[in-house]
């Protein structure tokens, strides 16, 4: 599209050169973890009553769920009667052995176990797809998924074929790294939506590098940014057996020895947002949903969140289990 528009090119270059010498605010401090499990964590965000795990993705850092204080997902939820414990997966070179299931199995299901109860799921992104895994083995009060893939074959076919021939591409050097550098999967996010990442720039470029909107905007494409590489067993796992096989939407999806997925028994809601790239609407698990009228990030950072914290608050209600 810049391509043909020199001047949407020229205003999209100057907003990327504004965003990397914009200024950066502090990021907000870890809390402190309340249980371990080899490189992951849980950390304790506050709140009282029954507990509720956020299960961020394994692709971006798991902050984006407690960005500010505005817009925090994390202090949202402590504010809903639960006590809420972020994930933190810890460093991708601690866990280079780990599948996509491994996590689900090595991390996730002892940090479950600790807490001595059974817990809501909150999963975002591939971390929903990890916690209704985590609810297939584990006793678990109920779960909701954001914008969490389910059905990988219902991605557009042309997205599915692009990623194949990047990870066919990327393979051999991942496979000596054991790990998928974040570089390589960020080129693969901004290929599924091109004119978006051009006209974002375009925008940016424009603001008062001041503003909370300005700065909001820096925090968000660094955390996009950032992250942890994905261990070579998840990247393969994630690419050729999910995307490439679609093994959780045709039932065949294994983790722990055991089938995972439907019928989960325990109540599930899951919040699509309706203009999404990343994990489109029809992607999603079966069972109840609730769709949003923004994008992937949108809906947990952006004005969508309003009517996301309403959905989540009656649905985790104390007062309804």
């Amino acid at each position: 599209m810049s391509a043909r528009d020199p001047e949407l090119a020229r205003r999209a270059l100057a907003g990327l050169k504004a965003y990397e010498s914009a200024p950066r605010d502090p990021r907000r401090p870890a809390k402190a973890e309340s249980a371990r499990a080899g490189a992951a964590c849980l950390r304790d965000h506050g709140g009282s009553g029954p507990p509720a795990v956020l299960v961020p993705s394994l692709i971006n850092p798991p902050h984006i769920l407690d960005l500010d204080e505005q817009v925090s997902l994390a202090g949202a939820t402590a504010r809903m009667g639960r006590r809420v414990l972020l994930l933190d997966w810890g460093r991708a070179d601690e866990r280079a052995q780990l599948s996509v299931a491994g996590h689900v199995e090595h991390l996730l299901l002892p940090l479950l176990d600790d807490l001595g109860e059974p817990a809501a799921l909150v999963g975002y992104c591939l971390g929903g797809t990890m916690a209704i895994a985590a609810a297939s083995l584990a006793p678990c009060e109920r779960v909701v998924t954001l914008a969490a893939p389910w059905n990988f074959s219902h991605y557009p076919e042309a997205s599915r074929v692009a990623l194949m021939q990047m990870w066919q591409h990327a393979e051999p050097a991942a496979q000596s790294l054991s790990a998928l550098p974040m570089e390589v999967l960020q080129a693969a996010f901004w290929s599924l939506d091109p004119e978006r990442t051009v006209n974002k720039f375009a925008s940016f470029g424009e603001l008062d590098a001041a503003s909370a909107e300005a700065r909001r905007f820096v925090a968000l494409e660094d955390w996009a940014n950032e992250g942890e590489p994905l261990p070579y067993p998840a990247a393969r796992e994630l690419i050729e057996d999910l995307f490439g096989d679609d093994l959780p939407g045709s039932g065949k999806w294994v983790v722990g020895g055991r089938q995972v997925g439907d019928p989960l028994g325990v109540p599930l809601l899951n919040v699509l947002a309706a203009h999404d790239r990343i994990a489109p609407a029809d992607t999603a698990p079966a069972g109840e949903a609730i769709a949003l009228p923004s994008g992937h990030v949108g809906m947990i950072v952006g004005s969508a969140r309003a009517r996301l914290h309403q959905a989540l608050g009656a649905f985790l209600d104390p007062a309804c289990r």
